[in-house]
C-alpha cells in the first residue's frame, strides 16, 4: 500500500520560512516523479514545484526562486523549503507521487500552511 505523508506545516509571519517534509512508503526511486501542489479555498490545485527522479529539478510559477524542492534518499523523504513567505501562499500543501510505468499517482492528505501577520 502506497502512503504519502506530510508533514510540516504551520502558522509563519509574512518573510518567513518553513520546510514541509513527505515522507513515502518505500523506497523514492520506485516513482519517476514527486511534487508538491497546493490549493487554496475556492482556487484550482496548482503545480508548485516536482522532482524528477533522474535528478532535474522544476520551481515554478510565483514561488520561483523562494522555494526549492530536494530529497533524502535514505530517509525517503522529499522536502520543500519555503522562505521569503508571502499572504498569498496560504494553502494546504500536498505531495504527488507518479509511477508512469503503470500509470498510478499517489496524494498524500495535506499540510496546511497559514502565512498571517
Amino acid at each position: 500500500q502506497v502512503q504519502l505523508v506530510e508533514s510540516g506545516g504551520g502558522l509563519v509571519q509574512p518573510g518567513g520560512s518553513l520546510r514541509l517534509s513527505c515522507a513515502t512508503s518505500g523506497t523514492i526511486f520506485s516513482f519517476n516523479a514527486i511534487g508538491w501542489y497546493r490549493q487554496a479555498p475556492g482556487k484550482q490545485r496548482e503545480l508548485v514545484a516536482t522532482i524528477i527522479m533522474g535528478g532535474s529539478t522544476n520551481n515554478v510559477g510565483s514561488v520561483k526562486g523562494r522555494f526549492t524542492i530536494a530529497r533524502d534518499n535514505a530517509k525517503n523523504t522529499v522536502y520543500l523549503q519555503m522562505n521569503s513567505l508571502k499572504p498569498g501562499d496560504t494553502a494546504v500543501y500536498y505531495c504527488n507521487a507518479k509511477r508512469d510505468y503503470i500509470r498510478q499517482e499517489y496524494w498524500g492528505q495535506g499540510t496546511q500552511v497559514t502565512v498571517s501577520s
